[in-house]
């Protein structure tokens, strides 16, 4: 278990509806690691905590399933590219500025002059 810092909080509240209350409050949540949260889960004796075990582990290997295969994309694209010669150098930006997550638009705060 650790405490979120004030950034990792307001990107949470952000991100999850249901934890907006968590937007005014004075303190800095917890929360656990992957194997936090299963530990936690094995301790604790109801369907619940099996059924949230389950899912924990579940959502991490899917999580590193994809980690794992963004990376392998950007060998794959680093190898073709010293394959190829310089004419396909502007494909292979192209391919590699889409794999860029967009950043998120910060909205204004206040009132426009409009």
């Amino acid at each position: 278990m650790f405490q979120l810092t004030k950034e990792e909080k307001q990107e949470v509240v952000a991100n999850c509806d249901h934890l907006s209350s968590l937007k005014y409050a004075p303190y800095l949540p917890y929360a656990f690691t992957e194997h936090g949260a299963v530990m936690l889960a094995s301790v604790l004796n109801s369907q619940i905590a099996v059924q949230t075990s389950v899912l924990v582990v579940r959502t991490f290997i899917r999580l590193r399933e994809v980690l794992a295969t963004h990376k392998d994309l950007m060998r794959k694209i680093d190898a073709l590219e010293k394959k190829y010669d310089v004419q396909f150098k502007a494909v292979f930006e192209a391919i590699r500025q889409l794999m860029i997550p967009p950043e998120k638009a910060k909205r204004k705060i206040g009132f426009s002059k409009e």
